[in-house]
């Protein structure tokens, strides 16, 4: 058993598959399918080592953003990269969430969100929570930026020795 994401388009699944597999790297065409007409029908093909199908459908059938295909970044130009690629002709939402001109939504975030989020202390990752849904596309310093000033913060508000000399 496999399992794999399709994609049902109206008759844009190939100029979709070549965007999408010029934009992430370990990314290309398996087969294309076509029908008695010669017009390509279906593309068989991997995303970053993740393979999909995408289908020209015909009858118009929209996405919708409750349910996104989830892409993890190791770096801050690996976001930018797959952000400026995809959002060209779409737009963006809030959180690194940005629907392609195709109608797919999308979500481009930095590996290393887990790893902040899990060390942090509650307060803490709220304000990274708080801080990322503000932002389109992400910022990982932007997000370690946010995270520190809470931690400063929290750290000014437990009296210690030199918070008290400064109440007095």
């Amino acid at each position: 058993m496999r399992l794999k994401t399709f994609l049902w388009f109206d008759s844009q699944a190939e100029e979709a598959v070549e965007r999408y597999t010029k934009v992430f790297p370990a990314s290309r065409v398996l087969h294309r399918q076509r029908g008695a007409d010669g017009r390509v029908t279906t593309v068989t093909f991997e995303v970053a080592g993740q393979r999909m199908v995408a289908y020209n459908g015909g009858l118009r059938r929209d996405f919708t953003p409750a349910i996104s295909l989830y892409v993890e970044c190791d770096t801050q130009q690996d976001i930018d990269t797959a952000w400026a690629g995809l959002v060209a002709g779409g737009k963006e939402g809030p959180g690194g969430s940005l629907t392609d001109r195709y109608g797919v939504t999308w979500q481009i975030v930095p590996r290393t969100l887990h790893t902040i989020l899990a060390d942090a202390e509650p307060d803490v990752a709220e304000r990274i929570l708080s801080a990322l849904h503000l932002m389109n596309k992400i910022s990982i310093q932007g997000l370690i930026d946010a995270g520190a000033r809470a931690s400063v913060g929290r750290a000014l508000d437990r009296p210690g020795p030199e918070r008290r000399w400064q109440t007095q």
